[in-house]
């Protein structure tokens, strides 16, 4: 039996998130207080021998010290699962004309709804998900809510009425969302600081690309086999990642790996005193409840959390409000068919594919080994006002009927932008809460984000109608800036606010 000693500290050793790193400022490596750390760990374990933690900084067992390709295959294949949900979100909207003739539906709420509920779900699924998956682990809420996903589609797919198919899309959207949230704490597990940038802007593609390939996919597949075959495509794709997923993941929660390791110990050993070195010392039932509300205390309790929350949300919800005008103005400003209108949204496509690499490759870089978490936002400072120039630009080429070019590449830069605010986001999440809270600060960013983009979208009709394309979008586009100088704020004080108002986890 080895227990853990001084000279073993964990290779998991994320000392910004605990407040320790020797080699930053005093100012960056403020967190919230009650984060359980490697080193406070470490220091009971002195005084108590009957602390159970790894064997070393290179026991194989902690996640840290996987091979690479392991890693990486984890890291893809929640990616590829937050793609496939998000692709399944979009891929029916051009099929909802025909569910909405094949069930009757006459009311354009309803109708748009049928599209955009998924997001409703994915706001409120997270706030069970992810909290449960930092006490339970990750691994059995990613395969109780695949499991959920894969038989609500197939209920979507059979659907013989409206309510019955607004229900099963409800619940795709909030089982999927635990793998977009949850993620955030299997990348904090895997992965220290400095490396996470690139493994956070593949799994935040998902969101902003899935909107994009699905109409694309979905107008191909309603035009030549019907509106239920698009939900048929997302459980094929769906299935395949989540057999393969079943066959190679294991479990990431170091918290989870030592009460394991710890409960093995006592039963060999007969020393019913052992306990792991990460638990808090509450009683289950209270640490579960308290898991339950941590995303809505951090939207209530932490200055950073719902500020950052509102930006991403408003730029998520108008984007999708945008996108809602995509259909109409390219098939009826433009002429284009069914099949081919899909294709508009390849601009956004092309512009979150250069916000992934930009990201990836600078992200760590500008944050480097000592940075604070605030550092995170250099890049949305840069980037982010790019999603107003956009969404002007698209608003009046269309109004004044540009060649189709024009607006398309005003698209680049709403989804440029939007990825790297986005990604920026949940990565600032990530570095403040560390692996034991990472979880619950995006399911609680993702509350608001989603929301907004189920609700915003539904202003499309009103606002165009009222306003027009040019002055309408010039809407979105003056709100989204006024959030611009957000990051720049953060990036100065965030590390004193953190530090004087602390969120005990």
């Amino acid at each position: 039996m080895k227990t853990k000693s001084h000279e073993s500290r964990s290779g998991n050793t994320d000392v910004e998130e605990a407040g320790q790193n020797p080699h930053s400022s005093e100012k960056d490596h403020i967190i919230q207080k009650d984060c359980p750390n490697e080193e406070s760990a470490t220091d009971n374990a002195v005084a108590d021998p009957n602390i159970v933690d790894w064997d070393g900084p290179e026991d194989p067992a902690n996640p840290r010290n996987w091979s690479k390709g392991r890693k990486m295959l984890h890291i893809i294949l929640i990616s590829l699962s937050v793609l496939y949900s998000n692709i399944a979100t979009t891929t029916f909207a051009p099929g909802a004309s025909e569910l909405a003739a094949e069930f009757g539906v006459t009311n354009n709420i309803v109708a748009t709804l049928a599209v955009t509920i998924p997001s409703l779900g994915a706001s409120t699924g997270p706030l069970l998900f992810a909290p449960l998956s930092e006490v339970a682990g990750r691994l059995p809420i990613y395969w109780a809510s695949s499991i959920l996903y894969l038989g609500c589609t197939i209920g979507c797919a059979r659907s013989t009425d409206t309510a019955m198919f607004l229900v099963f899309r409800f619940l795709c959207g909030a089982s999927a969302a635990s793998f977009l949230t949850s993620s955030g704490g299997t990348i904090a597990d895997l992965l220290p600081k400095e490396e996470r940038g690139a493994a956070t802007a593949m799994f935040t593609a998902g969101p902003l690309l899935g909107p994009v390939l699905g109409p694309i996919i979905g107008g191909f597949v309603t035009q030549a086999l019907g509106w239920r075959w698009t939900f048929y495509l997302v459980l094929i794709f769906a299935g395949i990642v989540t057999a393969i997923a079943m066959a190679t993941m294991r479990e990431t929660n170091s918290t989870t790996l030592l009460a394991s390791k710890a409960a093995r110990l006592r039963k060999q050993t007969g020393n019913s005193d052992l306990r792991p070195a990460l638990a808090k010392q509450v009683q289950p039932r209270q640490l579960i409840v308290r898991a339950l509300i941590r995303p809505l205390r951090m939207l209530c309790l932490s200055p950073i959390v719902l500020p950052m929350g509102l930006y991403t949300a408003l730029t998520f919800g108008m984007t999708f409000l945008l996108f809602a005008t995509f259909p109409s103005v390219f098939r009826v400003t433009y002429g284009w068919s069914v099949s081919v209108s899909g294709l508009a949204y390849l601009g956004v496509g092309v512009g979150c594919v250069i916000g992934l690499i930009l990201f990836a490759s600078l992200s760590d870089k500008l944050v480097g080994k000592d940075g604070g978490p605030e550092r995170r936002l250099q890049l949305m400072i840069w980037i982010g006002p790019s999603v107003s120039i956009g969404i002007f630009w698209y608003g009046w080429t269309t109004e004044y009927a540009v060649q189709w070019m024009a607006p398309i590449i005003g698209t680049v830069f709403i989804g440029l932008g939007t990825l790297v605010i986005t990604s920026s986001t949940q990565l600032y999440m990530i570095d403040m809460f560390g692996p034991q809270g990472a979880a619950s600060a995006l399911a609680a960013v993702t509350l608001v984000r989603n929301a907004s983009g189920t609700f915003l979208a539904l202003a499309a009709n009103p606002l165009y109608d009222s306003l027009g394309l040019g002055w309408g979008n010039s809407v979105l586009g003056f709100i989204i800036l006024a959030f611009a100088p957000l990051p720049v704020v953060f990036g100065k004080y965030g590390a004193r606010l953190r530090e004087r108002f602390p969120l005990k986890l």
